[in-house]
């Protein structure tokens, strides 16, 4: 088994789940809780691809995915925030209006031919260094090194900036907040656009990228219910969302190659052998998730892992508490 192999394409495939998660870790910290991402992700890669196929250009793709998503995300925003509906229900429901959207308007894409895909290159000095050059810095796809640059850029953001503070002080306390002259309604609404453009993103890097091609709800095979898990075990934290995101990423393609019959036989020995192994195998990322949502949804374990107090709580101007 070729481990080198394995974790450069985990770091492609964690690039997807990167874009992902920090989209939802910047609309969580601002209060609103989206679990619309897969509905996201999936209008982001048919409009990416369907832009793609038409005027082959892979970049204006890119752009098409991430206002589709961005638009469709402010139908969550409108919802929670305006109307101040239950943000679970107003994100399970976009999951289904962006699957249902993907399918009517994706007809036909997967038979529409060839199209252009977003280039791949290596960096020349750092893709000399040893074992982890060849992870990293060759033959990688340009999302991939957009990648690199985006945890640490929001991570700084978050932590060091001024709108990054207003952006945690409405999701911890809006109510403090509105009285320091922050427009909570704006800021909420900014970060859930912008959550939802960076699903649109990750979908567009599956469909132009990672697994070029539109193949319905196959082509971001849950990836979006893991990024939400994702956003709770790291804490809200976008170094520690690339982190996960890069181990998940390994982990779903030593999946793929434990799959195959000579795969499973481990050790060369039949014993080991069940065909029945890659169903186990394939569920293994989203048990994980379901187990930290149950886990993170208690009221002792969200305080200890820093959850925004006001995440998922509609505010309306002038009421006390959170």
């Amino acid at each position: 088994m070729n481990w080198t192999i394995i974790l450069h394409a985990g770091i492609a495939s964690g690039t997807v789940l990167l874009f992902a998660t920090v989209g939802e870790v910047l609309a969580e910290r601002a209060g609103i809780l989206n679990l619309g991402l897969e509905g996201m992700m999936l209008i982001g890669a048919m409009s990416a691809y369907s832009m793609a196929i038409n005027y082959g250009n892979p970049w204006l793709g890119l752009v098409a995915g991430m206002a589709a998503a961005g638009l469709l995300s402010l139908v969550h925003g409108f919802v929670s925030i305006h109307l101040r509906a239950d943000q679970v229900v107003s994100g399970l429901s976009l999951t289904f209006l962006g699957t249902g959207l993907s399918l009517v308007f994706g007809e036909g894409l997967s038979k529409a031919g060839a199209v252009a895909l977003l280039p791949k290159f290596t960096l020349p000095v750092l893709s000399s260094i040893p074992f982890l050059g060849d992870i990293f810095f060759t033959n990688q796809s340009v999302m991939v090194y957009v990648g690199f640059l985006l945890a640490p850029a929001a991570w700084y953001y978050i932590n060091r900036t001024r709108p990054g503070m207003h952006m945690r002080a409405v999701g911890e306390y809006p109510a403090a907040a509105d009285s320091m002259g922050i427009n909570v309604y704006g800021v909420r609404y900014l970060y859930t656009c912008i959550g939802g453009m960076l699903a649109g993103l990750a979908g567009a890097t599956i469909s132009l990228a990672v697994s070029p091609g539109w193949f319905s709800h196959m082509t971001t095979s849950g990836q979006g219910w893991i990024a939400v898990g994702l956003t709770i075990f790291a804490q809200w934290d976008p170094l520690r969302a690339a982190a996960g995101s890069y181990a998940f990423g390994a982990l779903r393609r030593l999946i793929l190659d434990l799959q195959g019959p000579t795969k499973l036989l481990l050790w060369d020995n039949p014993f080991y052998y069940n065909p029945y192994w890659g169903f186990f195998l394939k569920m293994i990322p989203y048990a994980f998730t379901i187990a930290v949502l149950v886990i993170g949804s208690r009221e002792a374990m969200r305080k200890r892992l820093g959850t925004p107090a006001a995440l998922g709580v509609p505010y309306t101007r002038g009421q006390r508490g959170v």
